[in-house]
């Protein structure tokens, strides 16, 4: 993510002043809805989303310390909230529009999944698990349940664990992929360690799980494990029993 703008000039702002007090050709949001996006940088963007900066910062000064503090765009919105609102310049009202931002992306991508054959992209299914998930400090284990034509029911977080493990219920799955009438599921889970590398228990569990879920004709497609930075799909290793 590139984290350099286009500058204002000293002479057109001070390290007090608002945005909207700059020269308008230095102003992020007029240049966005004069030329478009493109040349706006990610920084800048960002500026635009929190609309003011803090004492002695303006808006895109903060948004460039944010970014260069969480490295990416999407580790910023993945952090907790009490993890933003201790940071210097954040308050409420910034906060909820970064959490926003993240659920309102999310959301665009369960349309996206919802209008298509789920598992003819496994990629942007683990991308969306990934960002679901994948920055979380504890284990989550969660479930795509699909319909017969492997479309998006729902995405559901069953079981939320410790920093490296989870207890999962075999009989909660089964009982909301009945109560959805799936026939299908994906399920995913991350590794707050930042290795997806499958373990013996997960193999083992997947596995068992299957078996369970098939009894009731419903069909286990891939069982993805992510991290921060990785996933890996079980499907694509040969690791699930067919």
């Amino acid at each position: 993510m590139p984290l350099s703008s286009s500058t204002p000039s000293p002479s057109s702002q001070s390290p007090n002043n608002t945005v909207r007090e700059w020269r308008e050709q230095d102003r992020p949001r007029e240049r966005l809805l004069g030329a478009g996006a493109g040349g706006v940088s990610s920084a800048e963007l960002l500026a635009i989303l929190l609309g003011t900066g803090s004492a002695g910062e303006d808006a895109v000064a903060l948004a460039r310390r944010l970014l260069l503090r969480f490295g990416t765009l999407d580790r910023l919105v993945a952090a907790s909230s009490a993890e933003l609102l201790a940071i210097r310049g954040l308050g409420q009202a910034k906060v909820a529009r970064l959490k926003a931002l993240r659920e309102l992306t999310m959301r665009q991508v369960e349309e996206q999944l919802m209008q298509q054959q789920v598992f003819s992209d496994a990629a942007a299914v683990s991308r969306y698990i990934q960002r679901r998930i994948g920055h979380r400090t504890r284990e989550v284990f969660g479930c795509l349940f699909l319909d017969t034509r492997h479309r998006l029911l729902s995405w559901e977080e069953l079981f939320l664990g410790s920093v490296n493990r989870a207890h999962i219920h075999a009989r909660e799955i089964l009982r909301r992929a009945m109560e959805l009438n799936a026939a299908a599921a994906i399920f995913g889970h991350n590794h707050p360690s930042g290795m997806p590398e499958p373990s013996q228990a997960d193999l083992h569990l997947t596995n068992n799980l299957a078996d369970l879920l098939q009894r009731v004709d419903v069909e286990v497609l891939d069982h993805i494990v992510v991290a921060a930075d990785r996933t890996v799909s079980m499907a694509a290793r040969g690791l699930l029993n067919r």
